[in-house]
């Protein structure tokens, strides 16, 4: 039995931050896979749910990803970069997210 849970779509939409359009995820694209920057809290199960309700399309799966924090050096002071977290969001069959709109 699979448990139905309903989100605050007003929550929902904070959880994505920006589409990433990279070399890389431009060749996704052809596998109808979309890449999208998230906060570091968000669960898969509440990735699906706001891709879903923001751009009205079917996700089939999500995978996420949080790479290592990369270390900069600015003089003698050590920092490192922001940490982030990137979702991997594959569509149904059919189904397409407009990323550049035509001008």
């Amino acid at each position: 039995m699979t448990k139905v849970v309903e989100y605050n779509p007003r929550d929902l939409a904070d959880l994505v931050l920006r589409p990433i359009v990279t070399e890389k995820a431009t060749l996704l694209l052809e596998q109808n896979k979309y890449v999208f920057e998230v906060i570091l809290k968000a669960t898969k199960p509440e990735i699906k749910a706001a891709i879903e309700s923001l751009f009205d399309v079917k996700v089939t799966a999500v995978n996420t990803i949080r790479p290592p924090r990369k270390k900069r050096r600015v003089g003698k002071f050590l920092g490192y970069k922001p940490h982030y977290k990137r979702a991997i969001v594959t569509l149904g069959e059919g189904d397409s997210i407009t990323l550049f709109p035509e001008v």
